[in-house]
């Protein structure tokens, strides 16, 4: 059976749970920011092949996308089953998340192996090197979200979620939507800008 809701009294007013997920995610942005600007400064100098336009397949990306975004709604519709205390309804979204995630993966690492049987791989050239520690980070955020929404599903089959505890729905329900903005910028950064980079031009061309 769910426990009471604990009223806390802080400086923030925020509850301590949601302030350290808060921190938590502002320093996460710091370890994305610097992988996607090592992304960008590298941007076009690898001196070999493959590079993004050889390989790059924006309209399939774009399908994982659609993807990713659409889990966001079913963990929306998941928080708000919590707080109409709807077991069902709870255990039912927060699967659906998570299959939803588990496609999105499921198209990386078809993509991680296409690439790789390409020619790409993670020392052979800067482009393969940024490209495969930022969406392979990323990937893990993904997988590691998965698991989390996995364990909240058996709670809830539980009992143990529902309007006095769903705060812990909430703060997983961040980490998700957090993790999906991040893909929307690796997206539009590296398939949508740089997908079509070639590599350097000829001397004297």
């Amino acid at each position: 059976m769910a426990h009471a809701i604990e009223h806390e009294y802080t400086t923030t007013g925020l509850n301590h749970r949601k302030m350290l997920m808060w921190v938590f995610l502002g320093s996460d942005c710091l370890f994305f920011g610097s992988l996607i600007a090592t992304y960008m400064v590298y941007r076009g100098q690898s001196l070999v092949g493959p590079y993004p336009v050889d390989i790059i397949n924006v309209p399939v990306t774009t399908i994982s996308t659609f993807v990713l975004l659409l889990s966001s709604f079913a963990m929306v519709q998941a928080l708000a089953a919590t707080h109409a205390d709807n077991r069902r309804a709870i255990v039912g979204w927060l699967l659906a998340t998570a299959f939803l995630g588990a496609i999105f993966i499921g198209f990386q690492i078809v993509e991680f192996n296409t690439f790789k049987n390409e020619g790409l791989t993670l020392g052979g050239n800067l482009f393969g090197a940024t490209f495969f520690t930022l969406t392979g980070f990323h990937g893990a955020h993904v997988t590691l979200g998965i698991i989390w929404l996995v364990a909240l599903a058996i709670l809830g089959k539980k009992g143990r979620l529902g309007p006095n505890t769903a705060l812990d729905v909430e703060l997983c329900g961040l980490y998700w939507h957090f993790v999906d903005i991040v893909w929307i910028v690796i997206f539009t950064l590296l398939y949508l800008i740089g997908g079509f980079d070639a590599g350097p031009a000829p001397l004297g061309g």
